[in-house]
């Protein structure tokens, strides 16, 4: 069995949500959005399949880097081909990014599942066929009846505890919002979330790299008061030091690496040095489920969790394979939009949540996409 083609299409949808200026993702009404399927190609006439961003799925990219080491290759053979995809990335001047990496990994791993007519989970190894979601909320805004003020997440807080989350995660206010990062302003929202929806919500927090030392120490000790459940990434990870130091002199669980490079390297670093008292990972962070699960076992090895970093199938099959984690996040989530809404290129959503708040594994095989070809095929664009 070889490798005989890798093919990118890349299509629009209609989407509510953007990023802005600062790389943070908001609700601004119905628009166009671009996204790509990546699919494996093997002399047999069988594929493997996943989604990713489409500008780091162009042309370029696939011709340069993929295609000259994985075709002709055998598709079984993953960790081969991701250690030496990995290794080019030292002199792709940037271009062959985790996230595309990521991509063409999952689809191997996607391939590799529907040949043996199996859920990538259970080709894993599984541990759970559920998983229970927290509320991932997108940052805080300036749309009335959005995420605009603490009154605003507590309403919305609400409305996900009766949708039968047990947990939620706030993202809070960023730039380009003028007066944010501000962390009075972020302990107001969670003091009213807390208030809202009571002692027995696990409630997290991630700023997004916002402070310094010392306003994150604050704002630490004043969630700790409320009962939060972990601190995430309220500093820049490129300082270990930080990490170290606000660990040591805070109760409450710090979460971390997320976004430093260096994958399990940079993770095991951490977990000796105290920076953090949970790990993270997530496929689209390291560049693929194969990493992910190597630092899932490293974390399992210091009696650690780790927690997986964003939703998709593939971390979703990355909670169901794992002992040593909770939560999958489910998100991001906004009053004005329904996250529930299967989009057009898929046949049904990917993470369906009962009432309970549990996420089922898809049970059709590979990594869970059902994906609807017609759809994208009618709606190309180019990359």
């Amino acid at each position: 069995m070889k490798i005989a083609d890798i093919r990118v299409r890349a299509f629009w949808y209609p989407s509510q949500e953007k990023r802005d200026s600062h790389g943070h993702t908001h609700f601004v009404g119905e628009h166009r959005a671009t996204q790509a399927l990546v699919t494996i190609v093997c002399d047999d006439g069988s594929e493997g399949h996943c989604f990713g961003p489409a500008q780091s799925l162009r042309p370029y990219v696939i011709d340069s880097f993929f295609k000259p080491h994985l075709l002709g290759q055998d598709p079984y053979h993953r960790e081969r081909l991701w250690l030496t995809l990995a290794d080019m990335q030292r002199v792709s001047v940037g271009q062959l990014t985790d996230k595309a990496l990521a991509a063409v990994e999952m689809a191997l791993w996607d391939w590799a599942a529907r040949k043996a007519n199996i859920p990538v989970y259970k080709m894993i190894g599984a541990f759970r066929d559920k998983v229970p979601a927290y509320g991932s909320t997108m940052c805080g805004d300036q749309i009335s009846g959005g995420l605009s003020t603490p009154e605003d997440y507590a309403r919305f807080a609400e409305k996900l505890v009766q949708r039968g989350y047990k947990a939620i995660k706030l993202h809070t206010w960023n730039p380009p919002i003028s007066w944010a990062p501000d962390p009075k302003m972020d302990v107001k929202a969670c003091a009213a979330v807390r208030e809202a929806v009571g002692p027995d919500i696990a409630l997290l927090l991630d700023p997004y790299s916002a402070y310094s030392r010392v306003e994150a120490l604050w704002l630490g000790k004043e969630i700790e008061k409320l009962g939060f459940a972990w601190y995430e990434e309220p500093m820049r990870e490129a300082s270990k030091s930080s990490f170290e130091w606000l660990a040591r002199n805070l109760d409450i669980p710090i979460v971390g690496p997320e976004t430093m490079e260096g994958r399990y390297q940079t993770r095991a670093e951490w977990i000796v040095s105290g920076a953090c008292d949970i790990t993270r990972t997530g496929v689209t962070d390291v560049g693929g489920i194969g990493p992910s699960l190597k630092i899932i076992h490293l974390a399992e090895s210091f009696g650690m969790d780790c927690e997986i970093h964003r939703e998709g199938p593939g971390n979703l099959a990355l909670c169901a394979v794992q002992s040593n984690g909770r939560w999958y996040e489910r998100g991001l989530l906004h009053p004005f939009i329904d996250y529930d809404r299967t989009p057009p290129y898929l046949n049904q959503h990917c993470d369906q949540m009962d009432a309970e708040g549990f996420v089922h594994l898809p049970q059709i095989p590979g990594l869970g996409y059902d994906i609807n070809f017609d759809y994208i095929n009618a709606h190309p664009v180019e990359i």
